[in-house]
């Protein structure tokens, strides 16, 4: 995709600071992290999200990501991580290639992955079990 960013760093246009390659993946740091050392895993075939992926780059960015997390751990000495994929606008996700990011978390670091736990009711939740069990 010629306006895409990622596809740019891939393609060596745009700088980046990379940390893992392989053939099907690249991961580099978050020029905006959330803490430092948050790195993107992406895949090097253009997909829009997660719905979009192939199933082998799929793999392999899953994959990558866990080498991330371990070095992370290693090299920072981060007491634990994110994983964290927004697929689509409602979701947040701004730039519209297929990433996780690998965000290093830390004691005391302040950051917050929160949201609100909603409840169903008991018929609600074998309704829902239902509409997503048809399409598996």
């Amino acid at each position: 995709m010629e306006d895409c960013i990622f596809c740019k760093i891939i393609e060596g246009k745009v700088p980046s600071a990379k940390i893992y390659e392989d053939e099907r993946v690249l991961s580099f740091l978050d020029i905006a992290p959330a803490n430092k050392g948050h790195c993107l895993v992406i895949p090097k075939n253009h997909s829009r999200n997660l719905s979009e992926m192939d199933d082998k780059d799929a793999e392999a960015s899953i994959r990558a990501a866990r080498k991330v997390a371990k070095a992370l751990s290693l090299g920072l000495g981060c007491s634990g991580f994110n994983l964290v994929m927004s697929n689509g606008i409602e979701a947040g996700q701004v730039v519209f290639h297929s990433h996780i990011h690998v965000i290093p978390r830390f004691k005391n670091d302040g950051l917050k992955i929160k949201w609100p736990h909603i409840k169903y009711t008991e018929s609600e939740i074998k309704e829902y079990a239902e509409k997503l069990k048809k399409f598996l």
